[in-house]
């Protein structure tokens, strides 16, 4: 299995907590959508003999592109790949995109997931994060949206400044009322040189404890699993069936090309990422030059890398895929920095399989980098 990720490096307007690569000028859309469609076909020769089952539109917001200019890079997509007969195509947008008009051309359309970046259904908590919709945009794209698709997921955020637990209950108690089969969730993190980190160290924002952060994490699990989902990765939690497969193989290792300014790419050994620069990426691709910078993996890399992802999943990380792919020292190493965990009921063992317990899920990231080896390569 194989997928293409397809940067869309556009948004109305910034978040205040957003550090992914955008724009918010428009003026270059169609430019880029061309150069996104070259870039597709210069590097048809990775995927020789590979079979794309996962096609994902990020960002940035997709959805502030035409449904004709979604439709020219899927088109482009098929005439240079090998895509299966039914390919999970997912869209991320934004709920002041999605008007009737919009998702009944998307219903039309190749994609058949859509991404809603709800964030929360409060005004204050996307007042806070400056996002470009409202609350009643909010319910009213997600009774639209299961109207004409049933592969929906939301992205909620926690650990919001003054969120209590009660609020936060209240956003997910409303994202199960409209029986949303997917929901990715995360807590808010101050990332540096976004206007949040701005706020924060000006003193106008304080941010949520990590005792906080960790109750929002902690009901947000317990309510989900009691509601049928699935948590099979620490911020993502899907019913029976509906687990995201584009997501799922980053976290399996899988190879996936990502196309567009700041997109990363992996194929099990070299790690590559294009330059995260709209005029400088479009620039070098009219001139036929792939804007990328490429490393390989080390044994090392890998095995930590294996490590981190497994430790956040439901899949765990397995010894004798440690062995098998990394090396017996590998994986005594793994056994011995486990034993703190295990100990303290943070790890258990599933067979072979390391994996954490509801206790050691929060902490999952932390529990990982003690796993990581720092001294072979």
């Amino acid at each position: 299995m194989s997928g293409i990720y397809i940067h869309i490096p556009f948004c109305k307007q910034a978040c205040h907590y957003c550090d992914f690569h955008f724009s918010t000028s428009m003026g270059k859309k169609e430019t880029m959508v061309n150069a996104l469609c070259k870039e597709i076909e210069m590097r048809k020769n990775e995927f020789i003999g590979e079979t794309v089952e996962t096609i994902y539109f990020g960002g940035g917001t997709p959805s502030v592109l035409q449904t004709c200019e979604i439709e020219q890079l899927l088109h482009t997509v098929r005439e240079h790949y090998t895509v299966i007969a039914n390919p999970e195509i997912t869209l991320e947008a934004n709920p002041d995109d999605l008007s009737e008009e919009k998702i009944l051309q998307l219903a039309a359309s190749p994609i058949n997931r859509l991404s809603i970046g709800i964030q929360s259904f409060f005004e204050e908590d996307l007042r806070l994060m400056n996002r470009a919709h409202n609350a009643q945009e909010a319910e009213k794209c997600l009774q639209l949206a299961k109207q004409y698709f049933n592969n929906i997921s939301i992205d909620l955020i926690y650990g919001m400044p003054n969120m209590s637990v009660a609020r936060w209950k209240e956003n997910i108690d409303k994202a199960l009322h409209y029986d949303i089969p997917h929901i990715s969730s995360y807590a808010l993190t101050v990332e540096p040189k976004t206007a949040l980190a701005k706020f924060v160290e000006e003193g106008l924002i304080i941010p949520a404890s990590d005792e906080e952060t960790q109750a929002h994490f902690n009901l947000l699990n317990k309510t989900l699993l009691n509601a049928g989902y699935d948590c099979y990765e620490i911020s993502n939690f899907g019913k029976p069936g509906y687990y995201s497969k584009n997501n799922s193989a980053y976290w399996q290792q899988k190879k996936y090309i990502g196309i567009g300014p700041s997109a990363h790419s992996f194929d099990g050994v070299r790690r590559g990422w294009n330059v995260n620069n709209n005029p400088k990426y479009m620039k070098s691709i009219n001139a036929g030059m792939l804007p990328i910078e490429e490393e390989i993996l080390s044994t090392t890399d890998r095995y930590n890398e294996y490590i981190m992802t497994g430790l956040r999943t439901i899949w765990g990380v397995s010894m004798d895929r440690i062995k098998s792919d990394f090396g017996e020292k590998y994986k005594e190493y793994a056994l011995l920095q486990a034993e703190k965990y295990i100990t303290e009921h943070l790890l258990f063992f599933d067979g072979d399989v390391l994996k954490t317990t509801q206790k050691g899920m929060f902490l999952a990231d932390g529990i990982a980098s003690n796993l990581f080896m720092v001294n072979l390569k």
